[in-house]
């Protein structure tokens, strides 16, 4: 639109400059059309170059989405790195799992680092959208924790346990659950098929309820002494719990640290742009693993 603007304007100029001229020879009419398009031609050539400058600005700009725990914080240890080759990465955080793929899938991020591809895949299916993992970064281990309850032997029977509601963290608890021994579900459960609690064979006796995923952790501090939950990774460790403390976690020998790896998400068709790789390269570092083995202390597990 500004270019169309600026184009007319120059045309009108040129319009009434040569109806000044009253009847001025043809060499003066030609020397002004020739002054007018010329005037025309360098300002849409100027209008090209703010273009292409915008272009390549946001060539450089690498906008994320993620939690804030550990993925934000990941993503701000990498940020300088990123800097010094000449990309602003520019960082959204999101408290919830659904806004930062509809952002993405929307245009309004490059990637997010947030989720797993269970679930990734469970919100292609359910929303139409067709975002794809760029790369494995880490694993966060589900933890069982226990309110004033010590070890799983010592849960007592009807005790309250909460976990995650969504498809695929909801399977992930209850497959911990049964790796417990806490209740059996169906013979050859597995993630990839998924099951609910109305899979669930035998509860022994425990009430078992679902909630969203961000506000267990949250039900969990106030809920009764003797109760459970089952919490995801990133949000245990933004409650200040420490994965050490909990009475059981997921088994990392299984294939649940491949199954459910955080990863990075775009838009299908963008894994191998230039800004996407360079995110990649940045996060798939020694210095990146060190710093999660420093700061997470096995709540977070590097898989690069």
């Amino acid at each position: 639109m500004k270019k169309t603007i600026s184009f007319f304007t120059v045309l009108l100029i040129a319009a009434a400059s040569l109806a000044g001229c009253g009847e001025g020879n043809g060499a003066a009419d030609g020397t002004e059309n020739t002054e007018a398009q010329a005037s025309a031609e360098s300002v849409e050539k100027t209008a090209e170059n703010t273009d292409d400058s915008e272009s390549a600005y946001e060539d450089n700009v690498i906008k994320v989405g993620a939690t804030s725990t550990p993925h934000g914080e990941v993503l701000e240890f990498v940020k300088d790195k990123l800097a010094e080759q000449g990309y602003d990465l520019q960082i959204t955080i999101y408290d919830d799992y659904v806004l930062p793929n509809t952002a993405l899938a929307d245009g309004e991020l490059d990637a997010n680092y947030f989720q797993h591809r269970p679930y990734l895949n469970s919100f292609n299916e359910a929303n139409g959208t067709d975002l794809v993992s760029a790369a494995l970064i880490h694993y966060e281990p589900f933890g069982l924790y226990g309110n004033g309850v010590s070890s799983v032997a010592d849960a007592a029977e009807g005790a309250s346990i909460v976990i995650p509601a969504d498809d695929s963290n909801e399977t992930r608890a209850l497959l911990l659950l049964q790796q417990e021994g806490l209740i059996e579900l169906p013979e050859g459960a597995n993630a990839n098929d998924g099951v609910t609690t109305l899979d669930i064979v035998d509860n022994h006796g425990y009430n078992i309820t679902t909630v969203q995923a961000d506000t267990v952790a949250a039900q969990f501090a106030n809920s009764d002494e003797g109760s459970l939950a089952v919490i995801n990774g990133n949000y245990a460790l933004a409650a200040g719990l420490d994965i050490n403390d909990a009475i059981a976690v997921e088994d990392a020998s299984g294939d649940a640290a491949q199954t459910y790896a955080n990863i990075i998400a775009v838009r299908n068709g963008d894994e191998n742009s230039a800004k996407i790789q360079a995110l990649i390269n940045a996060l798939e570092t020694d210095e990146v693993r060190s710093f999660i083995d420093d700061t997470y202390k096995g709540a977070v597990v590097a898989l690069f």
